[in-house]
């Protein structure tokens, strides 16, 4: 789609926020999704939604905003979710010379979703801008399981994003610096999959409730500030980016509400010295470092640590085909301390009219951090740690093509390696004073094999359709001691992955929009054998009205098909639920 109708598409709030996006490393955008460092983006999700899944890309080489919320970061290497991002939050309005914008909306289960933002500054050398993003729920939710017999609890969540950016150009240089905080609270409001989590009440045991603490609110807050410095492009023979970052993370509780959270204090810095050295031609390396600092009540819990990634390379541009020759070396300190190389590879060549061949492979660390694993999945147990996940390969190779106006297309398939992959399975504790269902980080080693394809076809500016599927095949085990091998389930990983997304403009203002997303063959937890979650089956509907270019009117209506699923194990979704609300440039 062009950029015009993509702007188009999302309006002012994606202009503004969007605005600060470039020169991020590739090992964030791996990672996609997302840590809260130079290139943040404050867009946040619908309150309805702030535990879905991830946004996945298109695979077009540039950059998008993405819904934010604590689960951007995946569990898993990415998965492929979405074809199309739903639920824009704007009435499609064209862009004007406003600086502000202002969304409020409300709706059953107290969804409250609410943003505001400020461009202070917005020309070609200077730009500083101000965001402030909320969402909040507070409505019962009924389980899935039948044995809990239709029993409701209250799911609440406050979220809160705030922060400021700026850019200033220099004759050879840019600048750039920012800073954010966040704050979110939360109940755990899962339950254990079975009704008793264990003992024999018969022989007289301790039995424990399926639940733990459902009630007390988790409190997660960050703070983050970001500097860099860059030379333009062309600007000089040796270029380089220099950034830094820190990030302050702290948790309320830790598993329960009788002992204090942890606080981690993340220091990062990330260089990259490239220069030319013929036509067309560039060799550079890149290295970030990352060093993790942490308080706690029980100083054994947590060791300082160092992760670090050094990335030689050289690149070609041929016009119609480009080449990246390098490698990571990645590595970290501490615990569970380790070495690996993974390959940095890329090529790709027009085959055609409009028609590509790309293939890659890439390989990145997680650094499993408090702050990231809040992100992949806010109820993960807050007590949570582990080793480095070494992705030692991801693969990807596949043709797109617009072969014809409006249409397009893209067949790709893809091979991924990681040494500790993150899964989240249910917690089998023992004192009903935990918090229930804080979801045990679970670390084997995963092969992940997938084949899938998408298309969008637009025609004019009437409409536009995209189909999306995906089916994903893993190989997980864990290794003893003794060197035996266990093989496992991709515990919460969908098998195949289906979204549908069509979009209609009857009347030049108005915008009518279905989603539809479908995951299967998702297995609950190493306890439970081969059974599976409830398959996600979601249908959306939204509609925008744009009354003039400040003013723009939504109603959004999530889950048309009243269905009952789960996210993650133990913690259902929304049923049947709508909000209205406006848009406001100024």
């Amino acid at each position: 789609m062009k950029t015009t109708k993509y702007i188009k598409a999302i309006g002012a709030i994606a202009f503004v926020l969007a605005s600060f996006h470039a020169n991020a490393q590739e090992e964030v955008n791996l990672s996609r999704e997302m840590t809260l460092e130079r290139e943040y983006d404050p867009t946040v999700q619908d309150a309805n939604k702030v535990n879905s899944l991830p946004k996945a890309k298109e695979p077009e080489i540039r950059k998008i905003p993405i819904d934010y919320s604590a689960t951007t970061i995946p569990g898993f290497p990415a998965k492929e979710v979405t074809l199309l991002p739903s639920g824009n939050i704007a009435a499609e309005m064209e862009y004007n010379k406003r600086r502000g914008y202002l969304n409020f909306g409300v709706g059953n289960y107290t969804n409250v979703n609410g943003d505001v933002g400020y461009h202070i500054l917005s020309t070609p050398k200077d730009q500083l801008n101000i965001f402030f993003s909320h969402r909040s729920s507070n409505g019962n939710i009924k389980y899935v399981q039948e044995w809990m017999d239709n029993e409701k609890i209250k799911a609440k969540l406050n979220d809160n994003l705030g922060g400021i950016n700026f850019r200033h150009v220099f004759d050879r240089h840019t600048l750039t610096m920012g800073g954010h905080y966040g704050y979110s609270a939360f109940n755990y409001f899962g339950i254990y999959p079975s009704p008793i989590v264990n003992g024999d009440e018969d022989e007289g045991d301790n039995v424990v409730s399926p639940y733990g603490d459902r009630e007390t609110n988790q409190v997660h807050q960050s703070f983050g500030a970001n500097l860099g410095l860059g030379t333009n492009p062309g600007a000089t023979d040796l270029g380089y980016k220099i950034d830094l970052s820190y990030t302050n993370f702290s948790q309320k509780y830790a598993y329960m509400k009788e002992i204090d959270g942890v606080t981690e204090h993340s220091v990062q810095g990330t260089v990259d010295f490239f220069a030319p050295i013929a036509t067309s031609q560039q060799v550079g390396v890149r290295a970030n470092m990352n060093y993790f600092l942490y308080s706690s009540p029980l100083d054994s819990a947590y060791n300082n640590y160092l992760v670090g990634t050094v990335s030689p390379y050289y690149q070609v541009e041929g016009g119609s085909w480009h080449l990246l020759l390098g490698a990571h070396i990645m590595f970290n300190t501490g615990d569970f301390n380790m070495i690996r190389v993974a390959p940095n590879v890329a090529f790709d060549v027009e085959i055609g009219d409009k028609t590509q061949f790309y293939a890659k492979a890439g390989g990145h660390v997680r650094n499993n951090s408090l702050f990231e694993l809040s992100r992949v999945n806010r109820y993960a147990n807050p007590w949570s740690t582990g080793p480095k996940s070494y992705n030692l390969l991801d693969a990807m190779v596949g043709i797109k093509s617009g072969v014809a106006p409006g249409f397009w297309f893209d067949v790709f398939g893809g091979y991924q390696i990681t040494d500790y992959n993150c899964f989240f399975i249910p917690t089998e504790y023992n004192s009903n004073r935990d918090f229930s269902q804080a979801m045990t980080l679970f670390m084997p080693d995963a092969k992940h094999f997938l084949f899938g394809a998408s298309l969008k076809y637009a025609y004019q500016n009437l409409f536009e359709v995209g189909l999306k599927g995906v089916y994903n095949n893993w190989k997980v085990t864990t290794e003893n001691n003794d060197g035996v091998v266990t093989e496992h389930k991709p515990y919460g990983a969908p098998a195949f992955e289906f979204t549908a997304n069509f979009t209609l403009r009857p009347i030049e203002k108005l915008t009518l929009a279905l989603d539809y997303n479908l995951q299967t063959g998702r297995y609950i937890g190493p306890s439970f054998g081969d059974e599976k979650m409830k398959n996600l089956n979601d249908l959306n509907f939204t509609g925008t009205y744009a009354i003039n270019d400040t003013f723009g009117l939504y109603v959004k209506l999530n889950n048309l098909l009243f269905q009952k699923y789960e996210l993650y194990t133990g913690y259902p979704m929304q049923g049947f639920n709508l909000m209205g609300g406006f848009t406001l440039s100024f």
